[in-house]
């Protein structure tokens, strides 16, 4: 009985650290996206974890909700916060810190 609880346990956790990857690499490209589309630089390309919560969807359904933050400069000689939230394997936020508009 231990045993089958044991297996379980493992592959329970080897399937939330493999859904845990996946939802940080669609981070870390909805990031790049949002920093080409305004004309900043990602640093660093990555984004670091903050928080991990249970929400549920647009259809009612329970979903792990991901917060990361990433970095990213507007003039290349700064440092700026952003924000991504996932729910699930979604988008459900992206923020930037204000920044100076370049002419």
């Amino acid at each position: 009985m231990w045993e089958t609880v044991a297996i379980a346990l493992v592959f329970a956790s080897l399937a939330f650290w493999i859904d845990s990857l996946r939802a940080r690499e669609r981070a870390v490209a909805a990031g790049r996206a949002a920093c080409t589309r305004y004309g900043l630089q990602l640093l660093d390309e990555t984004v670091f974890f903050n928080r991990l919560a249970l929400a549920r969807d647009h259809q009612g359904r329970l979903r792990l909700r991901r917060s990361y933050g990433f970095e990213f400069s507007d003039t290349g000689d700064n440092r700026r916060r952003g924000a991504i939230v996932m729910l699930g394997a979604q988008l459900e936020d992206l923020q930037l810190e204000p920044y100076r508009l370049q002419p």
